[in-house]
């Protein structure tokens, strides 16, 4: 479908009925990422019923909104988007937005000195922050806050929902923690497809490498291909990895320029960069992702870890 220009988006949002899209006896709530739809579930309960705009595969960074979304959108009781820009091309009509039903920006406030910078865009911040377990846990505490505020008779639950939600993604910290302390310091080097793990690298000590920027909008240059080929060979490093949502062209460049140099690198994985596993499996849940993320980055790199994750979940379906 041809992007929608913002006077496209004034024109639907003028035109849609306020009759909500999902049934009327729980709250609907729209989130635009499979991760912060993930926490309104767990959060919500049998009190909510969630929809995600983008599904496995779906990079965020290019997502725009259709007539659909905007139906579903100013339809919900309530719309949870991420912010710092992750949804850069849907800027303006959560703007539009506001005012016709609730709308939240889940990771806007979080504390400025835990954020990273955003290197493609000046005096922003890199907004995946979901690659830190610990630092995921304020947006939990944010969309606890606008399930309350939309349904404060409900509150008691979600608080509830919510505790336990974070002492599972506590857990999941630990053995994040745990599993990637047991990689070799020399072989702590993350090399993927573009800087979506920089956040994972500053909570566990691995130094990461992107061939795009923050942004898969950016562009990968071929002098940056060039110096990480360099870096492979130099360091000897042997796994590189591809991510769910987006092209592997430029990882699949860096492995043939590293032959070229009789440098053998491999793929040590496909990771979870902006988007979950496919719907049904664990892998199709933050925690299932993350685990993914952790196991397989450690068994790549010469830690040792549970083949199948923390809790043996990591290739079966929920």
């Amino acid at each position: 479908m041809a992007n929608l220009t913002r006077r496209h988006i004034l024109a639907a949002l003028a035109a849609i009925s306020a009759t909500p899209t999902f049934a009327a006896n729980a709250l609907t709530v729209v989130a635009t990422t499979g991760m912060i739809a993930d926490a309104a579930r767990a959060i919500g309960g049998d009190k909510v019923q969630v929809r995600a705009l983008m599904g496995p595969g779906v990079d965020p960074h290019a997502f725009r909104q259709t007539r659909s979304d905007i139906v579903a959108m100013t339809g919900a009781d309530l719309v949870l988007y991420h912010g710092l820009n992750l949804e850069a091309q849907m800027i303006d009509f959560f703007g539009d937005l506001e005012g016709r039903t609730t709308v939240a920006a889940v990771a806007e406030d979080l504390s400025a000195d835990r954020l990273l910078a955003d290197d493609d865009y000046a005096g922003q911040s890199d907004p995946h922050i979901w690659m830190d377990p610990d630092l995921w846990q304020g947006v939990v505490e944010r969309v606890t806050e606008a399930l309350m505020t939309v349904a404060p008779e409900d509150a008691e639950t979600f608080r509830a929902n919510a505790a336990a939600y974070s002492a599972d993604i506590g857990a999941l910290s630990k053995y994040a923690i745990d599993g990637l302390a047991s990689v070799p310091a020399e072989s702590r080097v993350l090399v993927t497809a573009h800087d979506a793990f920089n956040y994972f690298g500053n909570a566990y000590g691995f130094e990461v490498e992107g061939i795009q920027g923050i942004s898969t909008e950016s562009e990968a240059g071929l002098n940056r291909i060039a110096e990480l080929v360099e870096m492979l060979v130099t360091r000897d490093i042997g796994a590189v990895f591809v991510e769910s949502s987006v092209s592997d062209r430029n990882i699949r460049a860096l492995i043939e320029g590293a032959a070229a140099r009789g440098h053998d690198v491999r793929i040590g994985g496909e990771l979870y960069s902006d988007a979950m596993g496919e719907q049904g499996t664990y892998e199709g849940t933050y925690l299932g992702m993350i685990d993914h993320n952790v196991t397989t980055i450690a068994a790549a790199l010469g830690g040792t870890v549970p083949a199948r994750g923390r809790l043996g979940k990591l290739g079966a379906s929920s």
